[in-house]
Formats: structure tokens, sequence, C-alpha cells
């Protein structure tokens, strides 16, 4: 398909896509990792990431040909500086540079409204890095505010959730004692710039650990008694918000109640080794579509029942090249050839699935090069870390029209 026409079945999804999905999806986010070298080309993603109704994409780089191929489709980008980069960081003169080339080179076509410095940096077990991550953070920043970018784009990094110390019971969340004199200055940063606080949360990592003590239900989203937090009293069931609530409670007790946070990561494979429990198709889709559902329902936490959930889901392909357990590339959402791993339950992205496996398959692989692993070394090589009828409704309805539209995509493939 040549690309004036991918473009054309491209815009033509994501014109459905904003008329139908309705605000309360407008929160969902996806992790787009690249350690692959089967995955589609970035143009022929974009239908993909809009039949799940995201509308934010989190990268683990700052790709050109991914951010290109999304200018002008509204949808909201975290771009990630790699942990490698962050020694250099520290100059301002440098990290102004690396945001002209990066991030200002794309705007505003392409909406990037976030940099990551770094992932999981302070449990890397790297002094060089965790010294050199806040004042990196503040020289991008500074290098924003010299640009004139720092009202529309802010800085952050993402932390592994075993940046904590205690979380469980989530009131008595506390971080990691020798971690706070790094933490707090950081968040004196984000209450200062106004910026979330992020956190990768995988409920699969506890359930894995300890398959027979930890139900799979609550960490699941399955109906279950759950449990009562003896502390707050409140009713958790299921193990996610029990998380984020944990969090809440360790910024709160260094004075930093106020500060938002975000998911930046949260998943379940879909595969795994024999001594990786729960790692199945039916589990990841049970966890993955009751999380969706959840971001649909708009619902909060026990202790933040107001506030919106912000979660990027992880991830959005399997990614052939990662290193580890077999269950490292068995996260995604979706297949390179752009068929669902497993039947998420949400229509509008199985909608997709059975178009391209009936019809002969929409060509979506490319063959492009992955990053090398040197190059990449953001922390995300590895993980770490310790919809009611009316959202069903509004995803079945853009199914309908989602469908017909990879139908003409696959007709505009096979004549031309």
């Amino acid at each position: 398909m040549g690309f004036s026409r991918l473009n054309r079945y491209a815009s033509l999804l994501l014109s459905i896509s904003g008329l139908l999905f309705p605000a309360m999806v407008g929160s969902i986010g996806i992790n787009y990792g690249q350690i692959a070298n089967n995955l589609p080309p970035p143009e022929n993603v974009v239908p993909l990431v809009m039949s799940i109704g995201a509308t934010k994409v989190k990268l683990y780089d700052a790709n050109p040909q991914v951010l290109r191929a999304f200018a002008g489709t509204g949808v909201e980008f975290i771009v990630t500086i790699p942990n490698e980069k962050l020694p250099k960081m520290r100059d301002p003169s440098i990290a102004q540079d690396w945001i002209k080339s990066n991030v200002q080179t794309h705007l505003p076509a392409t909406k990037i409204t976030c940099i990551t410095v770094g992932n999981e940096i302070l449990t890397y077990n790297d002094t060089t890095l965790t010294s050199s991550l806040l004042p990196a953070m503040q020289s991008v920043h500074t290098a924003l505010v010299n640009l004139g970018l720092d009202k529309q784009v802010s800085v952050t990094t993402a932390h592994s959730l075993a940046v904590l110390e205690t979380s469980y019971p989530p009131s008595a969340g506390a971080f990691r004692r020798d971690l706070v004199g790094y933490i707090t200055p950081i968040l004196n940063f984000h209450a200062k710039t106004g910026s979330p606080f992020l956190i990768n949360a995988y409920p699969y990592f506890a359930y894995k650990g300890n398959p027979k003590q930890v139900s799979l239900d609550f960490v699941l989203f399955q109906p279950n008694q759950g449990v009562v937090d003896p502390g707050s009293n409140l009713h958790y069931d299921n193990m996610l918000f029990a998380q984020i609530d944990a969090v809440y409670y360790a910024l709160s007790s260094l004075g930093y109640k106020k500060l938002p946070v975000q998911i930046s990561e949260t998943g379940w494979p879909s595969k795994g080794d024999e001594d990786e429990a729960g790692a199945t198709p039916e589990n990841a889709k049970k966890y993955n579509g009751n999380l969706i559902k959840a971001i649909c329902e708009r619902k909060g936490t026990p202790m933040r029942p107001s506030t919106d959930l912000n979660i990027y889901v992880f991830a959005l392909f399997n990614e052939n090249m990662k290193p580890g357990p077999t269950s490292e590339r068995n996260y995604g959402l979706f297949k390179p050839d752009g068929t669902p791993a497993y039947a998420l339950g949400i229509s509008g992205a199985d909608a997709v699935s059975n178009t391209s496996s009936s019809s002969g398959g929409v060509n979506f692989t490319s063959g492009t090069t992955p990053p090398s692993l040197e190059s990449s070394s953001t922390g995300y090589l590895s993980i770490s870390g310790a919809a009611k009828a009316k959202c069903g409704l509004a995803i079945g309805q853009a199914a309908l029209l989602l469908l017909s539209a990879v139908h003409m995509g696959v007709w505009l493939n096979a004549r031309y």
C-alpha cells in the first residue's frame, strides 16, 4: 500500500475513533516499545493504537519515524531520554540540543507533552546514574524554559514500584529509607514544575512470586471478596489499586499528598516459562481487558475515588529481541503482524484482528531495524519491579466502523 493511501486509511480510522470513542476512554495510554526486528512501520501502527481507544503513547526513546507518523493525530506522546544519556544531560547546553533535535522539531504537529528522564534509575543500582538523575531533570526543564516550551512539555522520570519499602497494607506505604534522600528532592522538583510522579506497577510479579498465597482473582480484577486495609478501613478488590494507593500514602508521608500519580507501565504476559506462573493468554486478556474497562468507567482508587486513572498499558507489541525470560517477549496486546496476541475483549481491537486474519492479512510487517540493545539501555530491556454497558456500547459501535475501514484498507492494498 502506498504511503499516501496508507495515510488516508489511517486518517479514516482516526476520524472514526475520534467520533465514537467517548471522552471516558481518553485516559488510556499504551507503551510502544521497539526491541524487535519484525515490527510494522510506524505509519501502520496508527490504526492499531486507535483501535483500542488509546490517545496517549509512551516511547522509550524519541524515535523520529514514530513521531512523524503520528503528526496531526492529536495523540499525546511521552518521549524518553535513555538511561545512558543521563550523565551528559547534566549539561544544560547538551540537554537543549537534545530537545531541539528530538522534541521541538516535531512540535506542534506531534503532540509531545512530557519527557521522562531515564527509566527506573533509582533501582538500577548504578551510582553514576542515580547521582545524575535530578541534575539531568533540572537541565532538561531549564532547556524547555529557555526554548519557551515548559508550559506544554513537562519533565519527569519513571520509577519501579521497588522504590517502596512497604506497599501492604496501602496505608503503610513508604519509600525505601535508603532512597528517601534521592526521592525527596525529586518530589520537590515535581511540586515546583507541576509534573507527575510516574510509577511502573505489575501485580503479575506479586502473583508470579507467590501464586499459592496471592489470589489470582484479586490481581486480575475478577470478582472477589477483596481485602480491608486495617489502617484506613478502605476496601480493595484488586491489587493494582492497592499498589497505587500505597504510592499515594508514601508521597503523603513525605509531605507531597497533592502530587499527581500516573502508572507509566502495567500489564500481563500472555506467555512465559514453566516457572512463570499465570503467564497465559486467558489471564492477560482478563487483566488488560478489565483494566481498560476500569479506565473507561473513570474509576478512581479507594483513596482517590474522584481522581481519574492515568495509566499506560504495557505493551503495544510482543517484542522478540528483549532478553530475559519468555514473558519479557510476550507482554504485547498485538503480534507484529497486527493481529491481537489474544482476544482482549474490547471490540475495536478484536474487529481489527478478525478482519486482518479473515481477509488474508493486512501487510503490517516491515522488517525495520530495531534499536541496538546497547543504545537502548533505558531500564526497559527487562521489566523490573517489585466497562459497563456504556463503555462496551461505545467501543462496540466504533468496532463496526473500524471493521469497515480495515476492509477498505485491505481492498486498497489488494488493488494498489
